[in-house]
């Protein structure tokens, strides 16, 4: 008895005692469940620092890229003052590649060539070489009007001041069969969405200066962001779409559809991003479909759109909330009250406008506490059918709410 440490042993015991604990063993496995469940806790929380970690290095070294291709921009913006023809070369539809064969007649393919080369090439083909003694001006003008010969199937060699290669009562007529066609097939199966994907870009060549035609292009990039299932094809269609409304709302800022799917291709590119540019993401995403609303405010899409995002901020995880509070002054804010109301907003606008709305109306109303409405609002969603991706999704998360509640 000498042996055992005294809080084994009763108070009122004598030396001859036989100690006993002073927990029982149901309490000595209570407190084992919750020693294990602190040290499973610490693992999670080294683990989440540690990836906080890996993402501010992550970021730290894309603001050194990015401050290196803002240098080397800048030297190539230098550079191009001397010389009015880019040196760089690709192999896509847009490279200078395919300028100097349009205006030389045969591509530049030594790999050596200084850009006096390419200069020279330039100056052989288009004005003699005593050219290359004029100004930077008459170099310009000179430059610009070969750009309009070629006709490039890119925005940036369109000419602002110049009309369409067809003539407005034919590309009207044209355009507006070709945009009903678009339409539709967006709104078809998987085959018809890919149809009208290589159609618009059939016809990009044609139609390439025309908002509405932009914006159902970008659209299309998007629908095949969907249907694809490789990381690198869906990134590559999302950045894509994502490019050619860059450009379009240089010109068309007033465009309620250019900043809609400019914010959803802005989403789809940083899916497989890091923390750090899903979040900015986010921002530009909210920024855009506030400025579709303002543009366009009775249409339930740009609702149920924003209404997702409120949702989905009000629901940032740990580890995303510490990122967000770290690398960014004002933090985005939502509360699933927010996304509420404007799901609620989307059903004022067009009952029954999707079933994926009304499982976040009911997700929602389980989130507030709110059994009776959340239960309703299930039942409304399950008379409505699964249309697209995201109503099939709904449906799954209405299985498990049903499953939930019987228990």
């Amino acid at each position: 008895a000498q042996a055992v440490p005294g809080a084994l042993l009763p108070a009122d015991t004598g030396d001859g005692a036989v100690p006993s604990p002073l927990l029982r063993q149901d309490e000595q496995l209570q407190l084992l469940e919750r020693l294990d469940f602190v040290v499973r806790n610490i693992v999670e929380l080294r683990k989440e620092v540690e990836e906080l970690r890996n993402s501010l290095q992550h970021l730290a070294m894309e603001i050194v890229g990015e401050v290196r291709t803002h240098l080397e921009e800048t030297q190539r913006v230098t550079r191009r003052r001397k010389f009015p023809f880019s040196r760089e070369r690709s192999d896509s539809t847009g490279s200078s590649s395919i300028y100097f064969t349009a205006s030389s007649g045969n591509a530049n393919t030594d790999d050596g060539e200084s850009e006096g080369g390419y200069t020279t090439a330039n100056a052989e083909s288009d004005y003699d070489r005593e050219s290359e003694r004029e100004s930077e001006e008459g170099e310009d003008e000179a430059s610009c009007d070969t750009v309009r010969t070629v006709r490039r199937d890119s925005l940036e060699l369109v000419p602002d001041d110049e009309s369409p290669l067809l003539p407005d009562s034919s590309l009207d007529e044209g355009l507006g069969q070709l945009l009903e066609q678009a339409d539709r097939l967006h709104r078809g199966d998987e085959r018809d969405k890919r149809e009208g994907f290589q159609l618009l870009l059939n016809n990009k060549l044609a139609y390439g200066g025309q908002q509405e035609f932009l914006w159902r292009l970008a659209r299309a990039h998007s629908d095949m962001w969907e249907l694809t299932q490789d990381a690198d094809e869906r990134r590559s269609y999302a950045t894509e779409g994502k490019e050619e409304l860059e450009l379009a709302l240089q010109k068309w800022d007033q465009s309620a559809e250019c900043h809609q799917w400019f914010a959803i291709l802005s989403g789809q590119v940083s899916e497989h991003e890091s923390i750090p540019k899903r979040i900015q993401a986010g921002y530009v995403f909210k920024e855009h479909i506030d400025k579709a609303i303002a543009l366009k405010p009775q249409d339930p899409q740009l609702y149920y759109l924003l209404g997702r995002w409120c949702y989905q901020v009000a629901h940032l995880g740990w580890l995303e909330k510490r990122t967000v509070s770290a690398l960014f002054e004002s933090p985005p804010t939502a509360t699933v009250e927010d996304a509420l109301q404007n799901f609620l907003r989307v059903e004022e606008l067009s009952p029954g406008f999707s079933k994926a709305g009304r499982v976040y109306i009911a997700k929602c109303y389980r989130d507030l506490g709110n059994s009776s409405a959340a239960v309703l609002w299930m039942n409304l969603a399950s008379e409505l059918p699964a249309n697209t991706k995201e109503d099939a999704e709904g449906e799954r998360e209405l299985e498990e709410m049903r499953s939930v509640w019987e228990e």
